[in-house]
């Protein structure tokens, strides 16, 4: 029987219903010893599972009344399962539970747990400081690695609608903003009706994309400067390579302090971390790209669909349904910096 006999927090069932679940489903696993959640993450709650045989990872559905487009977990299951035959590191994803199979009552899945290192830090103070570069340029590879995979032949062609991304995310997520009064605020209403106002048409690039991607969603080697897995696909589809890019160069812009762990006000040439035009230039090499245009359109688009993303987290906290209530309140004041950033970036391009 595993030590938590009793409910699992979270999960809202019986430590032994899931253990029932794992023996019949992996049994390879082992029994079910224990249950632990993980302490960092927002958005769907995520547990090791210390089985006899095995260390596992559930990650399921929050509780609770959800948008119908998000916590997909099954399309979490789906892009790692397919990029489980291309060069790019991923978990190997297991068992999935849909919701009308799962004893949860709503959908989650099971994959392997990675050893490894999580850097929470982009300065990586925990690394000395010249082995710090490789770890970035392997962060850099698996992005380009991954904005070459095939969608069609890993089966992930239909896994997102093609073309006009930047149009179709900021309709989606500025709807989003309105509809719950952030337009309000006038440095958002000024955000959004830049963007609007400077999206650029579709170039036809289409990748598949992972949507946060980001540092600490990578599990490094512990010996080598290697990713052994690119984690938390819940935003991933179909869209603009450029849009990780962004998302990636926008973190290192946000403030060291305040919790939000970004690269703004910090000497990167003094920590030996490559600065945003280096590591661009990387991108670019790797993917044969002769430069990008519309930079700065990306990168304020980035703060503006992080902020969005961050509304609806703090709206779920206050109708009772976040993973970590305590990480929305904090996401709650990062909203105004994200805005303010994007904003500047705007009124810099436009000068």
């Amino acid at each position: 029987m595993p030590t938590n006999r009793g409910m699992v927090p979270g999960l809202d069932i019986p430590a032994r219903t899931l253990a029932d679940w794992l023996a019949r489903h992996l049994p390879e696993a082992g029994p079910l010893i224990a249950v632990e959640k993980f302490g960092q993450g927002q958005s769907n709650p995520t547990y090791r599972l210390d089985c006899a045989g095995a260390r596992l990872v559930l990650r399921a559905k929050p509780p609770g009344d959800l948008v119908t487009s998000a916590h997909q977990v099954e399309r979490e299951f789906r892009a790692m399962a397919a990029l489980a035959r291309t060069p790019v590191p991923v978990p190997r994803v297991l068992a999935l539970a849909p919701d009308a199979q799962s004893p949860l009552g709503r959908a989650f899945f099971v994959m392997e747990y990675l050893e490894g290192r999580i850097f929470w830090d982009p300065a990586l103070p925990e690394v000395a400081q010249d082995a710090r570069p490789a770890l970035y340029d392997a962060m850099n590879a698996v992005l380009a690695a991954l904005h070459e995979v095939d969608v069609d032949a890993v089966g992930l062609g239909d896994f997102g609608p093609r073309g006009a991304y930047f149009a179709r995310q900021l309709d989606r997520w500025s709807r989003q903003v309105r509809a719950g009064g952030a337009d309000r605020d006038p440095e958002m209403a000024a955000l959004i009706a830049w963007l609007e106002r400077a999206v650029p048409a579709d170039d036809g690039q289409v990748a598949l994309v992972h949507g946060d991607y980001r540092l600490d969603n990578m599990v490094f080697d512990a010996e080598v400067a290697a990713v052994r897995g690119l984690i938390d696909w819940e935003l991933s589809t179909l869209g603009h390579p450029l849009a990780d890019l962004a998302y990636q160069c926008m973190q290192w812009r946000l403030p060291h302090d305040a919790g939000m762990r970004g690269l703004g006000g910090r000497d990167r040439a003094a920590l030996g971390l490559p600065d945003e035009e280096a590591y661009v230039a990387a991108y670019c090499r790797r993917r044969g790209l002769g430069g990008l245009d519309h930079w700065p359109f990306y990168l304020a688009f980035s703060f503006f669909r992080l902020a969005a993303i961050l509304h609806g987290v703090v709206g779920r906290a206050a109708a009772g349904n976040a993973s970590n209530p305590e990480s929305a309140r904090r996401y709650a004041q990062a909203i105004p910096v994200l805005v303010h950033l994007g904003r500047g970036i705007a009124a810099e391009a436009a000068a």
